[in-house]
């Protein structure tokens, strides 16, 4: 039986009162209300409402031993990222690993693998693949529907999969970005509950009317916090807060705790704040973790305050699991998982014949997942377009990992990159080798390092090499958090070097990719126009 004293925060009857947790077997046997003096606040652990763990370049094992230091004891999770690589064998890799921790993984059925038919991805997970996932422990969701054309005009396999979900008794997560009006009316009309992917507060203003909650994200690219925060207080009960996608120099850092210390900044009420970072995920899909009521399991921590909700302690079903910012989760021995079948490129490979001078430009955003379409006019070389650095128009490739197929080459703005290359193969959805740069000896140099490498992220300039592997489906590392966070830090520091201004230069790259997101991508097959969903061309 253990005894933990302290400030015990109630959010459901909402108080504040001296007491002592008397836990038994992972559950709350009793609360007890004292006069004994308290040095620490009890809170509900903090949960995730969404999250890709792959982001976090750890496996899931590994991603744990970093969050509960930072009072996270949860998380709604979706393994789509190494679906898209390995299908349902993949997904079930995730689950398996997760289990191996006393952290509460939760996992969703992903449900748009490949995420669309314009790119080359390594699995399908279709509507059998899904009912064998649903059969497992914790997978107690469909993962974000991103085929939001298939919802509106009501795709066969599409709306199969929902209904399955329903007919299970399973949420159905959104991603619907920009989506307004009847159109997001008919998407959540067709029982989708949530969506992660509102950017102003008007689009989730209107999505709250149609009856869908909405996940504030904030993750280490994507940041719609400042955004979207009022809604904290205006709309509660309707709210949860996500990362989405998480870096692990960034999870180091902090996670939702960050967030919750952020809202109380602002001025937000404090139970509406712990509410949403916990309570609100939990009942929404039903998730085994408690909130500090009598007969719930035992997930907690200890902060300092409520400010800056610094975390001392963190439990998971009773059992002390990180203590003064130091896990106390083992590390797991774990297997290798891959599917990468590439040979290296050549520097003839990435020429893009100067057909005209006159391009569309994928433009990006700091902070942001969507993308503007731009115009540029570039010099000629050779009979070639090359990257302009006095424009910062640089030259952008995806090259496909899975079989040996010419890269798809476009044009990119804002990622003020003035010498070198980066290149990365965590490139939603399907991971394929991405990279941007100013040269291509030094493109070819990096993008042939994660191919030797069968997957990571990378720098090259000139003679400067850098590497972080990522064997694990060529997204993670099976190694020690903190040490892959570090040299993730270190090369994140050395692409900042190059001049990009970018908080995030290497998960800005990575979304590149992502067709799902308007409005102007690139997948391994070639420029793809979002807000018409087909491909476009490269030339203007």
């Amino acid at each position: 039986m253990l005894h933990i004293q302290g400030k015990i925060v109630d959010i459901v009857q909402r108080t504040i009162v001296n007491g002592e947790l008397i836990i038994e077997d992972g559950l709350i046997k009793k609360i007890i209300p004292n006069e004994l003096p308290s040095e620490h606040y009890i809170i509900p652990g903090f949960v995730d409402a969404h999250v890709h763990v792959e982001s976090s370049m750890l496996i899931p094992s590994e991603f744990a031993r970093l969050a509960v230091c930072h009072g996270t004891v949860g998380t709604i999770s979706d393994p789509h990222e190494i679906g898209n690589v390995l299908g349902v064998e993949g997904v079930k890799y995730m689950i398996e690993n997760g289990a191996k921790t006393p952290f509460k993984f939760y996992f969703g059925a992903p449900s748009c693998v490949p995420a669309t038919v314009f790119e080359t991805a390594g699995a399908t997970i279709d509507l059998e693949g899904i009912r064998d996932l649903f059969a497992l422990p914790r997978v107690n969701y469909l993962a974000e529907m991103m085929n939001f054309p298939g919802v509106l005009h009501k795709d066969q396999e599409v709306m199969a999969k929902i209904q399955l979900a329903h007919d299970l008794g399973k949420r159905v997560d959104g991603h619907a970005p920009g989506l307004r009006g009847e159109a997001a009316k008919t998407y959540i009309d067709a029982g989708i509950t949530t969506d992660h992917e509102c950017f102003t507060l008007d689009e989730a203003l209107d999505k709250l009317s149609f009856g869908m909650k909405i996940q504030i994200r904030e993750g280490s690219a994507a940041k719609n916090f400042e955004a979207l925060w009022t809604l904290i207080d205006s709309h509660t009960d309707k709210v949860m807060l996500c990362s989405d996608d998480k870096h692990p120099n960034d999870l180091v850092r902090g996670h939702i705790n960050l967030l919750a210390k952020r809202a109380i900044a602002k001025g937000c009420k404090l139970f509406n704040v712990l509410q949403v970072c916990s309570k609100n995920t939990i009942d929404h899909y039903g998730m085994e973790i408690g909130y500090l009521q009598t007969g719930q399991t035992a997930d907690f921590c200890l902060v300092k305050d409520l400010t800056d909700f610094e975390v001392v302690a963190t439990y998971i079903d009773g059992k002390l699991v990180a203590q003064n910012g130091e896990t106390l989760i083992p590390s797991v021995n774990e297997r290798i998982i891959n599917h990468f079948n590439r040979e290296p490129i050549a520097l003839l490979d990435l020429k893009i014949p100067a057909q005209s001078k006159d391009v569309q430009v994928i433009e990006v955003e700091d902070g942001q997942l969507i993308t503007n379409k731009g115009l540029a006019t570039l010099s000629e070389k050779n009979a070639c377009l090359e990257s302009d650095v006095e424009q910062d128009v640089l030259k952008l490739v995806v090259v496909n990992r899975y079989e040996n197929k010419a890269p798809a080459l476009a044009f990119i703005k804002n990622m003020g990159l003035k010498k070198g290359a980066i290149a990365s193969c965590v490139a939603h959805d399907s991971h394929n080798i991405i990279a941007v740069g100013t040269k291509d000896e030094d493109l070819c140099s990096s993008i042939n390092a994660i191919i030797a490498a069968k997957g990571g992220v990378s720098l090259a300039n000139g003679d400067q090499h850098e590497l972080v592997a990522l064997p694990v489906a060529g997204i993670m590392s099976a190694e020690d958090g903190y040490k892959v966070a570090k040299a993730y830090e270190e090369i994140d520091q050395a692409a900042k070097a190059l001049g990009t201004p970018l908080n995030s230069p290497f998960m800005t790259l990575s979304f590149c990719a992502l067709l799902v997101i308007p409005s102007l991508k690139l997948s391994d097959k070639g420029l793809f126009d979002g807000d018409q969903f087909s491909f476009t061309s490269l030339y203007r």
